[in-house]
Order: structure tokens, then C-alpha cells, then sequence
């Protein structure tokens, strides 16, 4: 929860990066209703388990929990709805047309608020091979014993 020139992040999904090898980022806007942008801003949100699919030409976010705003009582939303993302045509349709070739797909990345209104961004994303994990995770183990190496070289 980090603000950063008028950006507030509210929630990231850090097993993207791990999970899936990022092509192109894009940032959408999501059509929320009251409850759920007061949840949004109290940083009530899971990113975990959604992803974007194509309706009629339309783009939404599927699978991503915001929690109920409890303050509101019986007129709260549902948790697990689809939402709506808003893009421009011509982003949608570049979207559409990768989603539709065999291995790709777009997640969300994370959701924040840039100057007052939630946004989302996504990725078009290839799933990662077993083996490509292995190899991330070895260079990623490698860099931090090479930082470790200088860090103990250098001290004073």
C-alpha cells in the first residue's frame, strides 16, 4: 500500500510473475459500484484467482474477491461478480484477437487507486514451462548469493 505520486496500490498478484511469462501490460479502468470502490479504497481485494475474459466484444474481470463493505449492510455486492473493465476499443480488440490464439491468456497484475479512481493492470501473459520455473527460481537463488558475496567483500 505504497503511494506513489497519486497512486495508492491496494493489491498485487505476485504469483503472476511467478506463474505465467508477461508479453504486454495494459491499464483499465473497472466499473464498480459503491460498496465495492469503498472496499477498494479499504484495500479488501484478492487478486489470486482472476483473470480477463471476452463477452460480446467486452472485456471482464473475472474471479477477483473484493469483500463486502460491511457498513452497508443487506445492500452490499457480491464478492465474486464480474466487472466490467474499460479500455479503449482499439486496446479490446488487440486483447481479444491474442486471447483468442492457443496459449494465451490476460491476468491482472494489481489494483490501484490513481487519483481517486480504481484501475487494474492487466497483462497478456504465456503460461511458463516447468522447467522455466526451475531455471527462474536458480537465477533469482544465484543473484542473491552474488549480492550476499559483495555486500560481506565490502564492509568497512
Amino acid at each position: 500500500m505504497k503511494a506513489v505520486s497519486g497512486i495508492k496500490v491496494v493489491a498485487t498478484n505476485r504469483k503472476a510473475t511467478h506463474e505465467y511469462e508477461i508479453l504486454e501490460r495494459y491499464e483499465a479502468g473497472i466499473a464498480l459500484t459503491g460498496t465495492e470502490i469503498k472496499s477498494v479504497r479499504a484495500a479488501q481485494v484478492s487478486l489470486q484467482e482472476g483473470y480477463v475474459q471476452e463477452e460480446n466484444g467486452e472485456l471482464w474481470l473475472v474471479n477477483v474477491h473484493i469483500a463486502r463493505y460491511e457498513p452497508a449492510g443487506r445492500l452490499n455486492h457480491d464478492p465474486l461478480r464480474p466487472r466490467k473493465l474499460l479500455l479503449h476499443r482499439k486496446e479490446i480488440n488487440r486483447l481479444i484477437g491474442r486471447m483468442r490464439e492457443r496459449g494465451y491468456t490476460v491476468v491482472p497484475l494489481r489494483m490501484y487507486l490513481k487519483n481517486g479512481r480504481a484501475k487494474v493492470e492487466i497483462a497478456l501473459v504465456r503460461g511458463k514451462r516447468k522447467y522455466d520455473k526451475r531455471e527462474a527460481i536458480a537465477r533469482r537463488d544465484m543473484e542473491r548469493e552474488i549480492r550476499r558475496e559483495w555486500k560481506g567483500r565490502f564492509r568497512w
